[in-house]
């Protein structure tokens, strides 16, 4: 309805239909810009989901099918090391690094001299005991069993100098700990609005932590665990620059074509 009304007011007015043609597509592509920036701040609104609890720490984390134990006998590395098995899902690890095994979809592991052990729905501790007592009944006299579940993981992105998977090893990583990881956040970066997401893909959780506050390092809520995505936002510096750039980036074009038109018509009508 507009762009007739347009329409009738310029061709009353004695406007070429060139003229009218381009103020047209002008038209349309800012309509459509606008709706791109409506898109985007579905993205940027704060804490729609936000959840003020947390869940378990990777010290509460169940071991899983196919998950991977890097297992080593701090006391004598050759238990671990020189008596592999055909059966075993081993990867790696010599010397003092110990071996790496991988749990079956049964949720039993292959171990030397002890066979086949069920971990599944066991923590690290409790996995790390019952290996440690299988091995004082067959083999050891006192073993110390050092057990570390190495596929466990967070993905960074947004305003860090790293991004992507890295890797969770201790049982209490803090948020601090792992951005140090990933070699900190980056001068753009909002410090005041780092959002952790975790949950399932139909119900996910976002937290937001402020690094501002010094409180904020003792957080619990800001223990990281296996599957969190991290996100850390632009500050509103960096925020209104991106701004400025996309409106120029947009409108520049289009007052470029409309001073064109206006010279063409001007020009047209001194003829």
């Amino acid at each position: 309805m507009k762009l007739f009304l347009i329409k009738k007011y310029y061709q009353a007015a004695g406007m070429p239909k060139l003229f009218y043609l381009c103020l047209v597509i002008v038209i349309i592509f800012t309509c459509s810009s606008c709706g791109k920036q409506q898109y985007q701040a579905l993205f940027q609104q704060k804490n729609a989901n936000e959840n003020e609890k947390y869940a378990d720490t990777v010290s509460d984390y169940h071991i899983k099918p196919q998950d991977l134990l890097l297992i080593r006998n701090l006391q004598d590395i050759k238990y671990i090391i020189n008596q592999v098995s055909d059966n075993q899902a081993a990867s790696g690890g010599g010397g003092g690094q110990g071996q790496t095994f991988e749990v079956k979809a049964d949720g039993t592991v292959t171990l030397p001299a002890i066979g086949t052990i069920a971990v599944g729905g066991l923590t690290r501790v409790q996995a790390k005991k019952l290996i440690e007592d299988l091995y004082r009944k067959v083999l050891l006299k006192d073993p110390i069993i050092d057990l570390k579940i190495t596929n466990l993981k967070v993905t960074i992105f947004g305003e860090t100098k790293g991004q992507g998977n890295f890797p969770l090893v201790k049982d209490r990583t803090t948020l601090v700990e792992i951005l140090g990881d990933a070699g900190g956040i980056t001068e753009n970066a909002d410090e005041t609005n780092i959002k952790i997401i975790r949950g399932t893909e139909k119900n996910p959780k976002v937290t937001r932590i402020d690094l501002s506050q010094i409180s904020a390092v003792n957080d619990p809520r800001a223990i990281v665990q296996n599957g969190d995505i991290i996100y850390v936002s632009k500050n509103k510096r960096a925020i209104r620059n991106d701004k400025v750039q996309n409106f120029s980036a947009i409108y520049q074009p289009a007052v470029l074509l409309m001073n064109t038109l206006l010279l063409i018509f001007t020009l047209v009508r001194i003829k």
